[in-house]
């Protein structure tokens, strides 16, 4: 062997080398970017999920504040009742589902009871027409039946 040729088969051995980590580098590379990719598609799965989650609890939240009438009966003295809308939403179009034997003057077309207002009536029970101990109620926007409880007669 050639003293002059060692020179160029060291360095065919360092190229060697080089290509074997070049090879090796390509392939943990391709590796990393495969994590990356499949970190990214987690992340951006997990930002759509949190965005829906968010959505979804800012719906609730607003279903939540929304201005809602409340109405319960409250016996006022003797034959006197009132229909109160202790809510925060005004109560339009407000109608009993069935007729009660034991009100008298009938219910009016068209009642509205703002919030806090009262509606006063006569409801005075007998033998032939007892006082209900609830009254199903609708009103616009509400018109699967509310069942109100009739609170017992004071005196």
């Amino acid at each position: 062997m050639n003293w002059g040729d060692a020179p160029a088969w060291a360095a065919f051995a360092v190229s060697l080398g080089a290509i074997g980590i070049s090879l090796k580098a390509r392939s943990d590379g391709k590796r990393s970017a495969d994590a990356a990719e499949k970190t990214a598609a987690v992340a951006e799965e997990t930002l759509a999920h949190q965005r829906r989650v968010d959505a979804a609890q800012r719906a609730a939240e607003e279903e939540a504040n929304r201005p809602r009438a409340v109405l319960a009966f409250e016996h006022a003295n003797k034959a006197k009742w009132q229909l109160v809308n202790y809510g925060t939403a005004i109560a339009t179009n407000v109608r009993i589902t069935e007729a009660v034997a034991a009100m008298h003057g009938g219910w009016p077309e068209n009642l509205t009871l703002a919030p806090g207002e009262v509606h006063d009536f006569l409801m005075a029970g007998s033998m032939e027409a007892r006082i209900p101990s609830l009254i199903r109620v609708v009103w616009d926007g509400q018109e699967e039946p509310v069942p109100l409880r009739v609170p017992p007669r004071i005196g």
